[in-house]
């Protein structure tokens, strides 16, 4: 059985209009093809849908069992048509967690206020969970906090951040000058490998230093900053992560002998992935 939305739309018209031809006028068809198109759904379907009484064609039973699922057919492609006008479909975003949990908070509610009912699902772990999500196509955009090195993936430049040395106001390192040697000297708290910050820390800052003290590696940022803030080491974390301990005074910035630590935030995509209206749409609010 091969019925057609287009048979069921003349059906429906038909009853309403009363005629073949008057439904011919609404539907900007021939007359002979809206009397095809409802002969060949009656063949499929095996029963007469309208008796024909001289010209007049007036519903039967099998007519009235059709109507209303005709009805609901109609609507529902309708639906579907209005659906992707609108392009409203679930967006799903993976960041690492310095983005995830400081810098998206506010775009997504910025994007909220003006979408409340919009479908978006949004997913935190370290930069290699991400590029691979994005990889297998299990995720629509990718958010990470260094450079993407993988062939099939477009990796583009997208927020600037800086980073901060800190310690705990009453840290052993802040009773001399901090230098290389004192750096490096010093216990570390650092992220895990295969995390953004961590790939960030490791090239632009404990590659100067002669040697390092690796006290400990935690799985969040949150871990680290609390950690240092109870005297357990120093660490590097985006000023965004420790803007509001820094205020508070419970975390000290360290004066580091080197150039501003700052690195570029990456959107990455895969190259055969379709970038849709909606998450366009979502993009243009994740901005400063």
């Amino acid at each position: 059985m091969h019925i057609t939305l287009r048979q069921i739309e003349v059906f429906t018209e038909v009853l309403k209009s009363g005629s073949t031809t008057q439904a011919s006028q609404v539907l900007a068809l021939s007359q002979s093809a809206v009397s095809a198109a409802l002969a060949d759904l009656e063949n499929q379907l095996g029963v007469q849908l309208f008796d024909r009484v001289g010209k007049r064609l007036v519903l039967n039973e099998h007519g009235r069992l059709l109507y209303p699922r005709a009805v609901g057919l109609l609507e529902q492609a309708n639906e579907i048509e209005q659906l992707f006008k609108e392009d409203n479909g679930a967006i799903r975003v993976f960041a690492s967690s310095t983005i995830g949990n400081y810098l998206l908070p506010g775009m997504i509610a910025d994007y909220r206020r003006d979408f409340p009912t919009l479908p978006l699902e949004l997913s935190v772990g370290n930069s290699q969970d991400v590029i691979n999500a994005v990889a297998d196509f299990r995720v629509d955009i990718g958010l990470i906090e260094g450079p993407c090195h993988m062939n099939e993936l477009v990796s583009e430049p997208w927020l600037e951040d800086e980073l901060v040395v800190f310690a705990a106001p009453d840290a052993p390192i802040l009773r001399q000058p901090v230098t290389l040697e004192s750096l490096a000297a010093a216990p570390w708290i650092l992220r895990e490998r295969g995390s953004g910050t961590r790939e960030i820390v490791d090239y632009l800052l404990l590659s100067h230093l002669p040697q390092f003290h690796l006290g400990m590696e935690l799985g969040n940022s949150e871990a680290i900053k609390h950690a240092v803030r109870h005297g357990m080491g120093i660490s590097c974390l985006s000023r965004r992560v420790i803007a509001d301990l820094l205020e508070a005074g419970t975390l000290t910035e360290l004066p580091v002998p080197l150039p501003t630590l700052s690195r570029t935030l990456y959107r990455i995509h895969h190259r055969q992935k379709h970038i849709s209206k909606a998450l366009s749409r979502f993009l243009s609010y994740c901005r400063e």
